[in-house]
């Protein structure tokens, strides 16, 4: 059966992980996807990297404020994107890629954001996850990202055997359903953020904890 791993139903995880992430906090990224704008996507995933929602939002919708377009945020000196972006982690350096990446758009690509993972991964600044998360949430195209919310939950549940996000991708690329792929990423992050944390997740109220075998759990509320 399609989605079934051993006695393993992603299926059935994924109907009772909707019913979870209900009334939680909307990745922001996500929320920056509804303006259909694969620019918009990019940028922010881009900030988003090792930093908390709460200020990736407010400094993407900063950014954009200056610059919609790659043509536009190439005009605005490192020091503007820096003060749009700060207190994002690692801003000097994002704020560098992101304009040596919009040079290679604008030169390469007549100002667009290309469609297809592998033009999109010869950008600056862009791995597998962000390029990923354009193609599914700025081209509504077919894409698994995996970050590292996605990585350990996969683990944790025994769904995967992997050692590193880029592992888990392929190995989520042969056994998941394609119907799941797109809005994996989002469901596993709502509900590692909420519930299935890193250290000491929240189990007693976990709506598959009946299945999950709790790999690299050890303790838990």
């Amino acid at each position: 059966m399609a989605g079934k791993r051993g006695d393993f139903n992603i299926a059935e995880v994924v109907k009772e992980l909707k019913k979870a992430v209900k009334g939680f906090r909307t990745p922001s990224v996500t929320v920056i996807a509804k303006k259909n704008d694969p620019f918009a996507v990019l940028v922010s995933c881009i900030i988003s990297l090792r930093t908390r929602d709460e200020v990736t939002e407010p400094a993407s919708a900063r950014l954009f404020a200056l610059a919609k377009s790659p043509a536009e945020l190439v005009k605005l000196s490192d020091t503007k994107i820096e003060k749009a972006i700060y207190p994002a982690a690692f801003f000097r350096n994002k704020a560098k890629s992101m304009k040596e990446m919009c040079k290679v758009l604008v030169k390469e690509y007549s100002g667009k954001v290309p469609d297809k993972l592998e033009e999109l991964l010869k950008l600056k600044g862009v791995g597998r996850k962000t390029a990923n998360l354009t193609l599914t949430l700025g081209h509504d195209k077919p894409g698994i990202c995996v970050d590292i919310h996605v990585h350990r939950i996969c683990n944790r549940l025994g769904y995967v055997k992997t050692k590193s996000p880029d592992e888990t991708e392929m190995v989520l690329r042969d056994i998941l359903p394609k119907r799941f792929w797109k809005g994996f990423n989002d469901l596993l992050v709502s509900f590692g953020q909420n519930l299935c944390k890193p250290v000491s997740p929240f189990c007693s109220t976990c709506p598959i904890a009946n299945q999950c075998p709790k790999i690299g759990v050890d303790k838990h509320r």
